[in-house]
């Protein structure tokens, strides 16, 4: 289990749903992300996301870029 605060940089697919956007992991599971930019060029596109840990799946990304 991640613990809040922990850091996160992984790969996966960004998927745009109505509540915003969701981070499909290469390792399973999925997360929603806290993002400052809206990254629409990479939806449906294999990315890498780092940023912080928040608690139920819950992800605040620092950064979104193609993986």
């Amino acid at each position: 289990m991640t613990e809040s605060g922990a850091g996160v940089d992984e790969t996966g697919r960004l998927v745009r749903d109505a509540a915003g956007f969701l981070f499909r992991r290469d390792l399973g599971g999925t997360y929603r992300l806290v993002l400052l930019r809206v990254p629409v060029d990479l939806v449906e596109k294999r990315v890498r996301v780092q940023g912080f840990y928040m608690g139920d799946d819950i992800v605040e990304a620092d950064g979104v870029a193609p993986a």
